[in-house]
């Protein structure tokens, strides 16, 4: 079976670009959290020079911006790896085994929740809830949801990454 995509691709940092990024956000209401979303999706992770950027355009403290990018686990500080793997373990996917699974994942990724593998082909992450409930367990690899997952498929998925990255 094919889970994949293809690997996740992000430009390069570029203090311009990200200028541009806040610009554009700049007349809207509140407009931290937009910024922050877009500048990850367009760099794959918010660089640490983008948060005393952000700062001085937004004439908010450093330590503002940086709260609110550790607050929220869905923001990342370090490159991702190509490939995305987020394992639900809220309720539904929990009292259906996504505590095993994570702990198989890994060891099939060779790399911690929370963390990207050496050779940066994933990054692993747990969430809570991705509103997949009746195919538990549910994850998603990089934006494409997946349900029902167990070892035998996740160990297949690990393959196909495996076959992308050489």
């Amino acid at each position: 079976m094919n889970y994949l995509a293809e690997p996740m691709q992000f430009a390069s940092w570029s203090t311009d670009a990200a200028s541009e990024i806040i610009d554009r956000h700049q007349s809207e209401r509140g407009p931290l959290l937009e910024i922050l979303n877009d500048l990850q999706r367009t760099f794959g992770f918010i660089h640490e020079d983008a948060i005393s950027l952000v700062a001085e355009e937004l004439n908010i403290s450093q330590a503002e911006v940086y709260g609110v990018v550790t607050f929220y686990k869905d923001l990342r500080t370090e490159p991702p790896g190509a490939f995305v793997v987020k394992i639900c373990k809220a309720e539904s996917c929990q009292s259906v085994g996504a505590d095993q699974l994570a702990e198989a994942a890994q060891e099939i990724f060779q790399t911690k929740i929370g963390s990207t593998s050496q050779d940066r082909s994933v990054t692993l992450e747990e969430v809570f809830c991705l509103g997949n409930c009746a195919l538990s367990p549910a994850m998603m690899l990089n934006e494409r949801l997946l349900g029902r997952m167990d070892i035998e498929r996740i160990t297949e998925l690990s393959k196909e990454i495996k076959d992308v990255s050489l």
